[in-house]
């Protein structure tokens, strides 16, 4: 009798790991999905931002040839100035091999103008042995970006971000800066913590602790270094082997 009760209580405990188990899967999964939407979202206004230069080619391409024929060189500089920085910033957003990327890029790029931010960037990599899930990767770039984008939002004058994506022979390597106030030395320590926030909007709450986490879990590292002049967060993500 014991040992029929013994056996039932095991196959309870098993069932509730088995249970447990298919939770937290469908959890992992759930997030998955709604990062996958968000890529989804971005990558189709990624699509429409094409679409629309590419109508705008032509239409442009008929008054660059007017103003030629009419001699109007310094109106034509004018006029082409705007266009083409348009475009390169778009060009540059869309280098790498990995189109969640290209249309992140492309939606922070938007949102950095609309707060007349500048935010360059500079793409050095195709990323093509990344081991990263892509939609992490856009999690963690996007929180750099965001946190970046709130440190410059009560800065007088020049507002700078920068976003440079390189690598060396083991691994890539993703620096995100800005020129806003910087993060004071006694409390860069802390700045990973779950719900670190700073006066000048340096933190994200949760933000730099989800970036840490998903970093952690990738195999991956992040470190901050924040002077007068800048602060910068320098990520490294192991490349395939």
């Amino acid at each position: 009798m014991r040992g029929i009760l013994y056996f039932c209580l095991a196959v309870v405990v098993i069932l509730m790991i088995c249970l447990l188990h298919i939770l937290l899967l469908h959890l992992k999964l759930r997030r998955q999905y709604e990062n996958l939407c968000i890529s989804y979202h971005q990558l189709q206004s990624l699509n429409e931002t094409l679409r629309s230069q590419r109508h705008d080619y032509l239409n442009h391409m008929q008054v660059v040839y007017g103003m030629l024929e009419l001699q109007e060189y310094e109106e034509l500089h004018h006029y082409l100035e705007p266009i083409y920085t348009n475009m390169m910033k778009t060009g540059k957003a869309i280098r790498t091999s990995v189109p969640a990327v290209n249309a992140l890029l492309m939606a922070k790029l938007g949102e950095a103008e609309k707060e007349q931010i500048d935010f360059y960037i500079e793409v050095k990599s195709d990323l093509k042995l990344l081991q990263m899930e892509p939609w992490e990767l856009c999690k963690v770039l996007s929180n750099l970006i965001d946190n970046g984008i709130t440190a410059l939002l009560e800065k007088e004058g020049e507002r700078k971000l920068t976003l440079d994506i390189s690598e060396s022979k083991e691994a890539y390597l993703f620096s995100v800066g800005n020129n806003g106030a910087p993060i004071p030395k006694e409390r860069q320590a802390a700045i990973f913590s779950p719900g670190f926030t700073t006066k000048q909007g340096e933190g994200h709450g949760m933000g730099l602790f989800i970036v840490s986490n998903v970093l952690k879990a990738n195999g991956g590292g992040i470190q901050l270094m924040s002077d007068e002049k800048e602060t910068v967060f320098i990520v490294r993500i192991q490349k395939e082997v």
